[in-house]
């Protein structure tokens, strides 16, 4: 399914499950200039960037916005972040970027993430995942709410 562009450098979007129930997203970003070093290769801050755009798009997917999330008084402030670099891309290139849900706990959640070459051989360029606490307006941590639990409950 193609939303068409959600930001400058995308240039498609699909929403697909892998395991019975689970929800992935995947967008093909092209590499901008701006986003290489002087080595010529993707700065490794940027692929931290394209994973919170990919986990942004699997909650809209999922059926709930950040924004929609803050006006109900959450947050998912980031408490960890990990990014194993595979294999180096530069400018042009393109990538396509998947999120997954990979554990909802009491009062967080972790995001993994995938980032592989737009090739015939689909070389994985970049895995990671993103930890996630649930915490009030105050900042203290919460429980995950129902709402937010049940968007990611096994479909069939």
């Amino acid at each position: 399914m193609s939303n068409g562009p959600v930001l400058v450098y995308y240039t498609s979007m699909e929403t697909h499950k892998e395991k019975k129930g689970e929800i992935r997203v995947s967008h093909d970003i092209r590499v901008r200039y701006a986003e290489t070093d002087s080595m010529r290769v993707v700065h490794h801050t940027n692929y931290f960037t394209w994973m919170e755009a990919a986990r942004t798009e699997l909650m809209r997917n999922a059926g709930l916005t950040y924004r929609e999330l803050e006006k109900r008084g959450f947050y998912l402030p980031v408490r960890e972040a990990c990014c194993k670099y595979r294999k180096p891309i530069g400018y042009d290139d393109v990538v396509t970027v998947e999120a997954r849900l990979e554990e909802l706990g009491g009062a967080s959640i972790r995001i993994g993430y995938t980032i592989f070459e737009k090739t015939t051989e689909k070389k994985i360029v970049a895995e990671g995942y993103t930890l996630h606490a649930f915490t009030g307006e105050s900042g203290g941590v919460v429980r995950v709410p129902d709402f937010f639990r049940s968007l990611f409950a096994p479909r069939e």
